[in-house]
């Protein structure tokens, strides 16, 4: 947590004044939920437009700040998401943004006037000319004992970013469906093996995919496995424990990392009744980023653009609030 995290808890009142200075900020131009890569770019490229512009976040740099290494952001041969979020921060101080971190959204609705107002947890209404929403997503856990102690420790949810730290090394792949079996097709040519666990009986993945991972020689799949804990000697894993689900005979295996691909989560469930989301929750938008409602815009991994990686939210980002902005000289 952040100091500004710690005293918010520690200040029991502080809700109630937050609400009552966020009432007073009067009407914005653009208003960003979410603080995250797609958020931060949407601001700035909103900012320099010269309109009054604002995000609204529970907590700045989003997902970026769990991810270890970053070494796929193009220009930047290698950082942390901290270091980057750090860098986004600074980045958008450059500008007239007012940044209201802290602050959970929980109701969007339009006004009469056409404009938007986005309801806040502590009570508080924001209202804007425009909204670009990028609430972003989070993994979806296992939910076993180990996970949550060893997150960057041996335990990792993005083979794209972290896979190159586990070079040479043995890892498990948690996921039958395409984003686990790819995920291990492209650690196989990293790492020295994959191991790959699926909760069902056969593999859910397309089958093209299924014969790649098949074809390759340092693939393993073990079938009908429910992973029941993440095993580790207190700073780094050493392997993980699994259930035969059709002997109930309890294995371990042992490994350095842990990839778990069972799937993001958006965090959208406040919306849903009030946007078009697709059948996985994520909001429905087209080239520009509208989203079902007119004057909202979405980026990023909240949406249903098809790739979940920072270059592509930035960019995402940069559409919807130059989307946005063509909106508000149309009106």
């Amino acid at each position: 947590m952040t100091l500004e995290e710690i005293v918010a808890k520690l200040d029991t009142g502080a809700a109630e004044k937050d609400a009552a200075k966020l009432n007073a900020k009067g009407e914005f131009d653009v208003l960003i939920v979410g603080g995250g890569p797609a958020g931060a770019a949407a601001a700035i490229y909103a900012a320099r437009k010269g309109v009054r512009t604002g995000i609204v976040t529970e907590r700045f740099g989003g997902q970026v700040l769990d991810t270890l290494g970053i070494e796929n952001f193009i220009s930047v041969k290698e950082t942390e998401g901290p270091k980057l979020v750090a860098a986004l921060e600074q980045h958008v101080k450059e500008y007239d943004i007012d940044v209201m971190n802290l602050q959970r959204a929980k109701g969007l609705q339009k006004l009469s006037d056409g404009k938007v107002e986005v309801e806040l947890e502590n009570g508080a209404k924001l209202t804007s000319k425009s909204i670009i929403l990028s609430t972003g997503a989070r993994w979806r856990e296992m939910n076993v004992p180990g996970e949550a102690e060893y997150r960057n420790k041996g335990v990792a949810y993005c083979p794209h970013c972290d896979g190159p730290l586990y070079k040479g090394k043995r890892v498990a792949v948690i996921g039958g469906g395409n984003s686990g079996v790819e995920a291990a097709i492209d650690l196989a040519g990293i790492v020295k093996e994959v191991t790959l666990f699926e909760f069902d009986t056969k593999l859910k993945a397309d089958a093209v995919l299924q014969k790649k991972l098949y074809s390759l020689p340092n693939v393993k799949v073990i079938l009908n496995a429910l992973t029941t804990e993440v095993n580790g000697d207190g700073t780094k894993v050493y392997g993980l424990t699994y259930k035969d689900r059709a002997t109930d005979e309890v294995k371990q295996v042992e490994l350095e990392g842990i990839f778990v691909q069972i799937g993001l989560l958006p965090n959208t469930d406040w919306l849903k009744g009030t946007l078009e989301l697709s059948k996985h929750g994520e909001i429905v938008v087209d080239h520009k980023g509208h989203t079902s409602m007119e004057g909202v815009f979405a980026a990023g991994d909240c949406t249903t653009a098809p790739y979940k990686q920072i270059i592509i939210a930035m960019g995402e980002g940069a559409n919807a609030s130059l989307a946005a902005f063509d909106h508000l000289i149309r009106q």
